[in-house]
C-alpha cells in the first residue's frame, strides 16, 4: 500500500495539507469537467494542462500515444508555449532509449531530476535537453488492461516535481487515459462518417456527371441544337423519339429531358427492349398475373405500372416484336392496359420517351414495324449526332474525361499534349463517345508523370483506308450485284444471295448510294 506521502488526499489533521487537498480534488474537478466539455484530444489536453498548471508548476506538458503499427511514440497533443520549434505535435520517437518509454513498458511513473542523454539516449531526450528541459514526470495511461501510451509534464528546473505531484499526476492520468480512449473512439466514428459523407458527395457527383444536363459536355453547333431541342421539350408532356448510332449518348439525353421536366420528382424507368427476351417482353413492359404463363409463380407488376406519374424509356423501341406493337400503340394512346392473364384493364399517366438506333422508316417498309406507331412516339424527334459530325467536341469530352477518371483512379494528369488531342480530335471515333470514354479511361491508367499517355497505336493512321461498318455493307452489296450481274429481285437475284427482301435491299441500295454505275 502506498504511504500517504504519496496520496494526493492526504491526512486533514495539516492545514498546509488540507489547503493541497482541496487544491487537488478541484483540479480533478476540473479534469473531469474538461473530459466531458472536450471529445476533440488537443483541446481537452489544452485545458487539462492549463488546469494542472496552477497546482504543479510546469513549462512543459505533452501526451504521447503508442502507435502498434509504427511501434512507436507520436506527440499527439503539446502545451509548450516557449518552444523553440524542437518538439511539436506530430512528432514521431522511439520507445527504446526513452524516458517514456520506460514509463510505459513498466508501467509505472518515472521522475527524472536531472534529464540527460546518457542516461535515456534516445532522440527525444536530446530534444528536449535542447530545449532546455531539465526535470519531468512521465505517467502511463494504463485503460483495462492496456496502456495506451503516457503523459509527461516537465521543467526547465531541476529537481521539480516529488512524490505529492507523482500521485496527483498518477489520479489524473487515470481519468485521462478514459478520456483518451473515449476521444479515440468518437474520432474513429467522426472519420468514418467523414469517408461515408465524401464516398455519398463522390457518388452523387457521378450520378450528376453522368446524367445531369449541365454535365451534358460539348460546345459545337450541332450539340447546342440537341441542347436546345431538350430545353424546348422537357417541360412538355410529349412524346419524344431520340435517333442516333450507337454510342452518341441517346441515354443521356433521355435523362436530361426527364430531369428538366415536371416528373422529375418521380421515378425514370428504362427497359431496353432488345436485351429483353421476345417472349418476357410483354410481361416485362405489362406485366402478369401469377400462373399467366409457366414460371409465372407470383404476380409481377410491369415497366409501365412503375413509370406511374414519372418516365418511361422505351430504348431500342425498334427491336419490338410486331406482334407486340398493337398493345404497345393502345398503352402508348390511352394509357391503358392489361397484365398478362388478367382482365383487368389498369390506367397509368406515363411520359414516354423512345430511342433507337435503326431506321425505322426502312422497319415500316419491311412491315416490320408498325407506321402508327412510329408516328404515336415520333411527335419529337431528336438525332444525336455522331461524334464525327461535331469533331469540336472532342477537346472538351477529353477534358472531362481525363478529370473524372483521374480523380477515380487516382492518378495525377496535369497536361495533355497538343500533338495528342489533335490526334483524338481527327479519329472518326466510330463507336462515338462511349468509345472515347473508354478511350481515355485506358489512356490515364497507362499514364504515370502527370502527362496523358495515349496508346497511339489503337489509332489508325487516317491516311489509310479504314473499314467501317457502313463501308464493308456498300462493299458486301456491290459484290453480291456484281456477282448476279445487277439483278436484284428473283431467285437468282441479289437480294435472295444476301438473304433479305427486295425492298429491303432497295432501301440499303438508295441509303449508300449504290447505282448501276458503281457495278
Amino acid at each position: 500500500m502506498a504511504s500517504s506521502s504519496q496520496s494526493p488526499i492526504a491526512s486533514r489533521s495539516d492545514p498546509e495539507r488540507l489547503v493541497r487537498d482541496r487544491e487537488h480534488l478541484r483540479l480533478l474537478l476540473e479534469v473531469n469537467n474538461a473530459l466531458v466539455s472536450h471529445l476533440d484530444i488537443p483541446p481537452l489536453f489544452r485545458a487539462i494542462s492549463s488546469a494542472l498548471g496552477r497546482v504543479v508548476r510546469h513549462e512543459y506538458s505533452s501526451l504521447c500515444l503508442y502507435d502498434p503499427k509504427l511501434r512507436q511514440f507520436r506527440v499527439y497533443a503539446l502545451d509548450f508555449p516557449n518552444s523553440i520549434g524542437l518538439i511539436h505535435e506530430e512528432v514521431v520517437f522511439q520507445v527504446e532509449g526513452s524516458p517514456a518509454g520506460e514509463a510505459f513498458v513498466r508501467r509505472e511513473p518515472l521522475v527524472v531530476d536531472n534529464l540527460n542523454e546518457h542516461q535515456f539516449p534516445a532522440d527525444i531526450t536530446r530534444r528536449l535537453v535542447a530545449e532546455g528541459i531539465r526535470s519531468a514526470c512521465w505517467v502511463p495511461l494504463i485503460h483495462g488492461e492496456r496502456c495506451i501510451g503516457v503523459l509527461c509534464i516537465a521543467s526547465r528546473n531541476p529537481g521539480t516535481f516529488g512524490s505529492t505531484d507523482l500521485g496527483l499526476l498518477s489520479a489524473v492520468a487515470n481519468q485521462v487515459a478514459i478520456a483518451v480512449e473515449n476521444a479515440l473512439a468518437f474520432q474513429q466514428i467522426s472519420e468514418l462518417k467523414d469517408k461515408l459523407a465524401k464516398e455519398k458527395s463522390y457518388l452523387e457527383n457521378e450520378i450528376r456527371a453522368d446524367y445531369d444536363y449541365e454535365e451534358m459536355v460539348g460546345c459545337s453547333a450541332e450539340w447546342k441544337h440537341v441542347l436546345e431541342q431538350i430545353a424546348t421539350v422537357a417541360p412538355t408532356d410529349a412524346s419524344v423519339l431520340i435517333l442516333g448510332e450507337t454510342g452518341t449518348g441517346k441515354e443521356l439525353v433521355a435523362r436530361a429531358i426527364h430531369n428538366r421536366s415536371p416528373r422529375r420528382e418521380r421515378t425514370l424507368v428504362k427497359v431496353n427492349c432488345a436485351a429483353v427476351p421476345m417472349g418476357l417482353l410483354e410481361s416485362e413492359l405489362f406485366g402478369h398475373e401469377k400462373g399467366a404463363f409457366t414460371g409465372a409463380i407470383a404476380q409481377q407488376i410491369g415497366r409501365f405500372e412503375l413509370a406511374h406519374k414519372g418516365t418511361l424509356l422505351l430504348d431500342e423501341i425498334g427491336d419490338i416484336p410486331l406482334e407486340l406493337q398493337p398493345k404497345l400503340l393502345r398503352a402508348l394512346q390511352e394509357q391503358q392496359f392489361e397484365r398478362l392473364g388478367s382482365s383487368r384493364t389498369l390506367k397509368v399517366d406515363v411520359r414516354v420517351i423512345a430511342s433507337t438506333n435503326r431506321h425505322l422508316q426502312e422497319l415500316i417498309r419491311d412491315r416490320q414495324f408498325r407506321e402508327d406507331l412510329y408516328y404515336r412516339i415520333n411527335v419529337f424527334p431528336i438525332t444525336v449526332p455522331p461524334l464525327r459530325e461535331r469533331r469540336a467536341d472532342v477537346p472538351p469530352l477529353v477534358r472531362y474525361f481525363v478529370q473524372k477518371y483521374s480523380e477515380r483512379l487516382r492518378r495525377r494528369i496535369d497536361s495533355i499534349p497538343a500533338e495528342t488531342m489533335d490526334r483524338l480530335a481527327s479519329w472518326d471515333w466510330p463507336g462515338n463517345v462511349r468509345e472515347l470514354q473508354n478511350f481515355i479511361e485506358r489512356s490515364v491508367i497507362l499514364s504515370r508523370d502527370g502527362v496523358l499517355r495515349v496508346p497511339i497505336s489503337e489509332l489508325q493512321d487516317q491516311s489509310a483506308p479504314v473499314t467501317t461498318l457502313e463501308h464493308a455493307e456498300r462493299e458486301h452489296i456491290v459484290k453480291a450485284l456484281r456477282d448476279c450481274n445487277g439483278v436484284i429481285g428473283g431467285p437468282r437475284g441479289a437480294a435472295v444471295r444476301l438473304g433479305m427482301k427486295r425492298t429491303t435491299l432497295n432501301s440499303r441500295m438508295r441509303k449508300l448510294g449504290i447505282t448501276r454505275e458503281n457495278l
